[in-house]
Protein backbone atom coordinates (compact mmCIF):
# COMPACT_ATOMS: atom_id res chain seq x y z
CA UNK A 1 0.00 0.00 0.00
CA UNK A 2 1.37 3.43 -0.97
CA UNK A 3 1.95 5.89 1.85
CA UNK A 4 -0.69 8.49 2.69
CA UNK A 5 0.15 11.98 1.38
CA UNK A 6 -3.10 13.78 2.30
CA UNK A 7 -5.20 13.04 5.38
CA UNK A 8 -8.24 15.10 6.36
CA UNK A 9 -9.96 14.27 9.64
CA UNK A 10 -13.43 15.81 10.14
CA UNK A 11 -12.46 19.18 8.64
CA UNK A 12 -14.83 22.04 9.33
CA UNK A 13 -14.42 25.63 8.15
CA UNK A 14 -16.77 28.39 9.29
CA UNK A 15 -16.77 32.01 8.15
CA UNK A 16 -18.57 34.81 9.98
CA UNK A 17 -20.24 37.14 7.49
CA UNK A 18 -21.95 39.99 9.31
CA UNK A 19 -24.15 38.34 11.89
CA UNK A 20 -24.33 35.07 10.00
CA UNK A 21 -22.00 32.07 10.21
CA UNK A 22 -21.35 30.30 6.91
CA UNK A 23 -20.45 26.61 7.25
CA UNK A 24 -18.25 26.16 4.15
CA UNK A 25 -16.96 22.70 5.12
CA UNK A 26 -19.03 20.44 7.37
CA UNK A 27 -16.91 17.51 8.52
CA UNK A 28 -14.88 16.48 5.47
CA UNK A 29 -12.70 13.38 5.87
CA UNK A 30 -10.63 11.50 3.29
CA UNK A 31 -7.11 10.27 2.58
CA UNK A 32 -5.13 10.41 -0.65
CA UNK A 33 -2.31 7.94 -1.20
CA UNK A 34 0.93 8.59 -3.05
CA UNK A 35 0.46 8.17 -6.80
CA UNK A 36 -3.28 8.86 -6.96
CA UNK A 37 -4.82 11.19 -9.56
CA UNK A 38 -7.91 12.63 -7.86
CA UNK A 39 -10.45 15.08 -9.25
CA UNK A 40 -12.40 17.20 -6.76
CA UNK A 41 -15.65 18.55 -8.17
CA UNK A 42 -18.56 20.62 -6.99
CA UNK A 43 -20.80 23.48 -8.05
CA UNK A 44 -20.45 27.04 -6.77
CA UNK A 45 -21.08 27.05 -3.02
CA UNK A 46 -20.14 23.40 -2.56
CA UNK A 47 -17.02 24.19 -0.50
CA UNK A 48 -14.62 23.33 -3.30
CA UNK A 49 -12.61 26.57 -3.11
CA UNK A 50 -12.43 26.38 0.69
CA UNK A 51 -11.19 22.80 0.45
CA UNK A 52 -8.61 23.83 -2.16
CA UNK A 53 -7.32 26.59 0.15
CA UNK A 54 -7.12 24.09 3.02
CA UNK A 55 -5.25 21.48 0.97
CA UNK A 56 -2.88 24.17 -0.31
CA UNK A 57 -2.09 25.40 3.24
CA UNK A 58 -3.46 28.82 2.26
CA UNK A 59 -6.10 28.62 5.00
CA UNK A 60 -6.58 26.59 8.19
CA UNK A 61 -9.68 24.70 9.30
CA UNK A 62 -11.91 25.88 12.14
CA UNK A 63 -11.70 22.34 13.55
CA UNK A 64 -10.46 18.91 12.53
CA UNK A 65 -6.97 17.92 11.46
CA UNK A 66 -5.07 18.09 8.18
CA UNK A 67 -1.87 16.09 7.71
CA UNK A 68 0.25 16.87 4.65
CA UNK A 69 2.82 14.14 4.00
CA UNK A 70 2.57 13.24 7.70
CA UNK A 71 2.88 16.81 9.02
CA UNK A 72 -0.05 18.27 11.05
CA UNK A 73 -0.96 21.65 9.54
CA UNK A 74 -3.75 23.25 11.61
CA UNK A 75 -1.65 24.57 14.51
CA UNK A 76 1.10 25.92 12.26
CA UNK A 77 1.80 29.65 11.96
CA UNK A 78 1.34 31.39 8.62
CA UNK A 79 5.10 31.42 7.99
CA UNK A 80 5.44 27.72 8.90
CA UNK A 81 2.65 26.88 6.46
CA UNK A 82 4.39 28.94 3.77
CA UNK A 83 7.58 26.88 4.17
CA UNK A 84 5.64 23.60 4.13
CA UNK A 85 3.65 24.74 1.07
CA UNK A 86 6.84 25.63 -0.79
CA UNK A 87 8.44 22.25 -0.02
CA UNK A 88 5.46 19.92 -0.40
CA UNK A 89 2.98 21.40 -2.92
CA UNK A 90 3.28 22.31 -6.58
CA UNK A 91 0.47 24.65 -7.66
CA UNK A 92 -1.02 24.93 -11.16
CA UNK A 93 -3.59 27.72 -11.58
CA UNK A 94 -6.24 28.48 -14.19
CA UNK A 95 -4.61 31.83 -14.98
CA UNK A 96 -1.05 30.41 -15.06
CA UNK A 97 0.22 33.08 -12.58
CA UNK A 98 3.47 33.57 -14.49
CA UNK A 99 5.57 36.67 -13.97
CA UNK A 100 5.30 38.94 -17.04
CA UNK A 101 8.44 40.01 -18.93
CA UNK A 102 10.21 37.03 -17.38
CA UNK A 103 11.57 34.01 -19.24
CA UNK A 104 10.17 30.51 -18.90
CA UNK A 105 13.25 29.28 -17.07
CA UNK A 106 13.15 32.25 -14.64
CA UNK A 107 9.47 31.57 -13.88
CA UNK A 108 10.21 27.92 -13.15
CA UNK A 109 13.18 28.81 -10.94
CA UNK A 110 10.96 30.94 -8.70
CA UNK A 111 9.90 28.33 -6.05
CA UNK A 112 13.56 27.40 -5.56
CA UNK A 113 14.48 31.02 -4.77
CA UNK A 114 12.97 30.47 -1.31
CA UNK A 115 15.20 27.46 -0.64
CA UNK A 116 18.63 28.70 0.46
CA UNK A 117 20.09 25.19 0.18
CA UNK A 118 19.74 25.27 -3.64
CA UNK A 119 22.52 27.11 -5.48
CA UNK A 120 21.87 29.36 -8.48
CA UNK A 121 23.41 26.84 -10.88
CA UNK A 122 21.41 23.96 -9.39
CA UNK A 123 18.27 26.09 -9.55
CA UNK A 124 18.76 26.70 -13.26
CA UNK A 125 19.61 23.06 -13.96
CA UNK A 126 16.44 21.86 -12.24
CA UNK A 127 14.31 24.49 -14.00
CA UNK A 128 15.62 23.45 -17.41
CA UNK A 129 15.05 19.79 -16.55
CA UNK A 130 11.43 20.54 -15.54
CA UNK A 131 10.77 22.49 -18.74
CA UNK A 132 12.21 19.64 -20.82
CA UNK A 133 9.91 17.24 -18.95
CA UNK A 134 6.85 19.21 -20.15
CA UNK A 135 8.09 19.51 -23.73
CA UNK A 136 9.40 23.08 -23.58
CA UNK A 137 13.13 22.51 -23.85
CA UNK A 138 13.16 24.81 -26.89
CA UNK A 139 11.30 27.66 -25.13
CA UNK A 140 13.62 28.31 -22.16
CA UNK A 141 14.22 31.98 -22.91
CA UNK A 142 10.74 32.78 -24.22
CA UNK A 143 8.76 35.29 -22.17
CA UNK A 144 5.08 34.94 -21.25
CA UNK A 145 3.94 37.29 -24.03
CA UNK A 146 5.75 35.11 -26.57
CA UNK A 147 3.87 31.93 -25.65
CA UNK A 148 0.42 30.45 -26.26
CA UNK A 149 -1.97 29.62 -23.42
CA UNK A 150 -1.02 25.95 -23.62
CA UNK A 151 2.70 26.78 -23.47
CA UNK A 152 2.16 29.08 -20.49
CA UNK A 153 0.28 26.31 -18.68
CA UNK A 154 3.18 23.93 -19.40
CA UNK A 155 5.54 26.46 -17.83
CA UNK A 156 3.23 26.57 -14.81
CA UNK A 157 3.30 22.76 -14.59
CA UNK A 158 7.10 22.77 -14.84
CA UNK A 159 7.19 25.33 -12.02
CA UNK A 160 4.96 23.01 -9.96
CA UNK A 161 7.36 20.10 -10.57
CA UNK A 162 10.66 21.85 -9.89
CA UNK A 163 10.58 21.32 -6.11
CA UNK A 164 9.71 17.62 -6.52
CA UNK A 165 6.59 18.16 -4.39
CA UNK A 166 4.62 15.53 -2.51
CA UNK A 167 1.49 16.60 -4.37
CA UNK A 168 0.55 18.66 -7.44
CA UNK A 169 -2.54 20.78 -6.76
CA UNK A 170 -4.23 21.96 -9.96
CA UNK A 171 -7.03 24.55 -9.79
CA UNK A 172 -9.15 24.54 -12.97
CA UNK A 173 -5.89 23.99 -14.86
CA UNK A 174 -7.65 23.60 -18.23
CA UNK A 175 -10.32 26.24 -17.59
CA UNK A 176 -8.85 28.93 -19.86
CA UNK A 177 -7.83 26.61 -22.69
CA UNK A 178 -9.56 25.49 -25.89
CA UNK A 179 -10.58 21.85 -26.22
CA UNK A 180 -7.50 20.65 -28.07
CA UNK A 181 -5.05 22.41 -25.73
CA UNK A 182 -7.02 21.15 -22.71
CA UNK A 183 -6.49 17.57 -23.85
CA UNK A 184 -2.78 18.24 -24.47
CA UNK A 185 -2.52 19.37 -20.84
CA UNK A 186 -4.53 16.32 -19.69
CA UNK A 187 -2.11 14.08 -21.61
CA UNK A 188 0.71 15.69 -19.65
CA UNK A 189 -1.07 15.18 -16.31
CA UNK A 190 -1.75 11.53 -17.17
CA UNK A 191 1.92 11.07 -18.02
CA UNK A 192 2.96 12.60 -14.69
CA UNK A 193 0.47 10.28 -12.96
CA UNK A 194 1.99 7.26 -14.75
CA UNK A 195 5.39 8.36 -13.41
CA UNK A 196 4.04 8.13 -9.85
CA UNK A 197 3.09 11.75 -9.22
CA UNK A 198 0.24 12.52 -6.80
CA UNK A 199 -2.23 14.89 -8.46
CA UNK A 200 -5.30 16.67 -7.10
CA UNK A 201 -7.25 18.33 -9.89
CA UNK A 202 -9.99 20.72 -8.71
CA UNK A 203 -12.53 21.35 -11.48
CA UNK A 204 -16.15 22.07 -12.30
CA UNK A 205 -15.86 20.05 -15.53
CA UNK A 206 -17.23 16.50 -14.97
CA UNK A 207 -15.55 15.26 -18.17
CA UNK A 208 -12.12 15.49 -16.54
CA UNK A 209 -13.10 12.88 -13.94
CA UNK A 210 -13.03 10.25 -16.70
CA UNK A 211 -9.25 10.73 -17.02
CA UNK A 212 -8.39 10.47 -13.32
CA UNK A 213 -8.20 7.47 -11.00
CA UNK A 214 -10.66 8.78 -8.39
CA UNK A 215 -13.38 11.41 -8.11
CA UNK A 216 -14.56 13.28 -5.00
CA UNK A 217 -17.76 15.34 -5.34
CA UNK A 218 -18.69 18.02 -2.80
CA UNK A 219 -22.14 19.39 -2.08
CA UNK A 220 -23.02 21.92 0.64
CA UNK A 221 -19.69 21.45 2.39
CA UNK A 222 -19.92 17.66 2.58
CA UNK A 223 -18.64 14.80 0.47
CA UNK A 224 -21.48 13.58 -1.71
CA UNK A 225 -19.47 10.95 -3.63
CA UNK A 226 -16.00 9.43 -3.40
CA UNK A 227 -15.55 6.87 -6.17
CA UNK A 228 -12.71 5.00 -7.82
CA UNK A 229 -12.50 5.11 -11.60
CA UNK A 230 -11.78 1.60 -12.87
CA UNK A 231 -12.05 2.61 -16.50
CA UNK A 232 -9.66 5.54 -16.93
CA UNK A 233 -9.92 7.01 -20.42
CA UNK A 234 -6.79 7.91 -22.37
CA UNK A 235 -6.41 11.65 -22.97
CA UNK A 236 -3.92 10.86 -25.76
CA UNK A 237 -6.54 8.78 -27.60
CA UNK A 238 -9.15 11.51 -27.14
CA UNK A 239 -6.68 14.09 -28.44
CA UNK A 240 -5.91 11.98 -31.51
CA UNK A 241 -9.61 11.91 -32.40
CA UNK A 242 -10.01 15.69 -32.28
CA UNK A 243 -9.96 17.60 -35.58
CA UNK A 244 -6.84 19.68 -36.18
CA UNK A 245 -7.66 23.39 -35.97
CA UNK A 246 -6.99 25.47 -39.05
CA UNK A 247 -4.56 28.35 -38.58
Amino acid sequence: MNKTVIELQNIRRDFVVGEETVHALRGVSFTIAEGEFVTIMGTSGSGKSTLLNTLGCLDTPTSGEYLLDGTPVRQMSKSQRAVLRNRKIGFVFQNYNLLPKTTAVENVELPLMYNSSVSASERRRRAIEALQAVGLGDRLEHKSNQMSGGQMQRVAIARALVNNPAVILADEATGNLDTRTSFEILVLFQRLHSQGRTIIFVTHNPEIAQYSSRNIVLRDGRIKEDTQNNNILSAAEALAELPVMEE
